[in-house]
């Protein structure tokens, strides 16, 4: 494992209040257009655009201005009550979904079948609009829409009752239920408790293991409570987003959980990222396992790896005559990757795939390094967070000349940025997919396939 200089990924975590306006309040009456990337519909009124959220294309809804001045081009807003129904509406199954309440998921109101179609048109509308591109998008369906969330984060009330904020907003909504959490979480009990001077409550709860973990962030000057659970679970102590400390603390019991994917047990620490569907690793992994084609003696990439999760299936597929060099920036995913990967504590070559490196930096400094990057690459994985890769990172895997990179993207938007600058590069794309592996919320994780232009 390599590490260049320290480049910590920094950022405010500093919650911003809710924008107003002097439109908030007021009610109109609108005919609801197509989905739009974020959780809302477009309507139209007196020329202004309206993000009208728990309506459907094609409904007339009342719908009361949420944020928004007169003056503005676009205001949000809620449909608070519906003139003309779609056929694709249903009653929420969950009391707490709703205009006002848990701001959690956006599409409880659309029947499974109809939350699917939205998705597909809003990763289509996203490529047309971005990268000039027109072709149809179907979501696949993975598995049962509801009880499927294996990480849940609950924001605390004042009086120390769990629960989720409202849409754009501060204000906590009590729950004693999650109808998209997991079994797992359930069982934890964190729902049954008070939990007076915290800030936030995650409840992990591992695929594949009985490990379970609670991850509580106390107040900026509170002390960290006593903590009890109903099962055997993990405790570890979050920092409050009111500061520019990351991490977390390990309390008692396991500072990981070990989660179990592609046949193989993961390490992923506190609150490491790690895809919060159960399905979603082998899911992601076939696919993009499928448009790589990986062969033996090829030199592949993992972009943003995270804990590890293509780059031992990688390293299995390439075999010791080929390579694979995998960045990660964020320190601790880095340890948990070491790990996963078989380095031994602090040793620069791993023990189960010594053709592996392993360095810890940001992707764009580690491509530019000659120190780092091979002269060409086979294969690329391409997983970057939400905000996407950005240019000079498609510039730099593209002058690599890939035969095939596959982009693993949980943002439409982003992809269709990345897709854009690819094709400045050289490289087109060939095929997608995408996977609900986000059900009931407007989110949705695609693998797109990207080659070298036929020119």
């Amino acid at each position: 494992m390599k590490r260049p200089a320290d480049r910590r990924r920094s950022s405010d975590h500093a919650a911003q209040a809710r924008p107003s306006g002097d439109a908030v309040g007021t009610r109109i009456e609108v005919e609801v257009g197509a989905p739009g990337h974020g959780g809302f519909c477009v309507a139209r009124h007196e020329g202004r655009a309206v993000f009208v959220r728990h309506a459907l294309p094609g409904e007339r809804v009342v719908a009361e201005v949420t944020e928004g001045d007169s003056k503005d081009s676009f205001w949000r807003a809620d449909a608070v009550e519906v003139l003309e129904a779609s056929e694709d509406r249903v009653e929420a199954p969950c009391r707490y979904a709703g205009p006002g309440l848990c701001g959690g998921c956006d599409w409880q109101h659309a029947s499974y079948e109809a939350q699917l179609r939205i998705k597909g048109e809003v990763v289509a509308e996203q490529l047309r609009r971005l990268a000039k591109l027109d072709r149809e998008v179907v979501v696949e369906e993975v598995a049962s829409p509801f009880g499927w969330r294996t990480r849940v984060q609950f924001a605390v009330d004042p009086d120390g009752s769990l629960g989720f904020r409202k849409h754009r907003s501060h204000e906590v909504v009590p729950v004693e239920e999650c109808a998209i959490a997991s079994s797992g979480v359930d069982e934890v009990g964190a729902l049954g408790r008070q939990w007076p001077g915290v800030e936030t409550v995650e409840v992990i709860a591992a695929t594949g293991s009985n490990d379970r973990a609670l991850v509580v962030t106390p107040k900026r000057g509170e002390s960290m409570p006593f903590v009890d659970a109903d099962v055997k679970a993990s405790v570890l102590r979050g920092v409050s987003r009111n500061t520019h400390i990351s991490g977390v603390q390990r309390i008692h019991g396991r500072p990981y959980v070990r989660e179990v994917a592609e046949g193989r047990t993961w390490r992923v620490s506190g609150s490491g990222f790690w895809q919060v569907h159960p399905a979603a690793p082998d899911v992601l992994t076939e696919a993009v396992l499928d448009f790589l084609d990986p062969k033996d003696g090829d030199v592949a990439l993992d972009l943003y790896c995270g804990v590890g999760l293509f780059a031992a299936p990688l390293a299995e597929a390439v075999g010791e005559s080929g390579a694979v060099l995998a960045v990660e920036l964020d320190r601790q995913a880095v340890r948990d990757a070491a790990h996963n990967l078989g380095f031994a504590d602090d040793a620069e070559e791993s023990t189960e795939f010594p053709w592996v490196d392993l360095v810890e930096g940001s992707v764009d400094e580690v491509l530019a390094d000659e120190g780092y990057v091979p002269d060409r690459a086979d294969v690329v994985v391409l997983d970057p967070p939400r905000a996407g890769a950005g240019r000079d990172v498609c510039a730099r895997i593209a002058a690599l000349g890939p035969r095939a990179v596959a982009y693993v993207a949980c943002d439409p938007a982003a992809l269709a940025r990345d897709v854009a600058y690819l094709a400045e590069a050289g490289y087109e794309l060939t095929d997608l997919r995408a996977f609900d592996l986000f059900p009931m919320t407007r989110h949705v994780e695609c693998v797109a396939l990207l080659e070298p232009a036929q020119r």
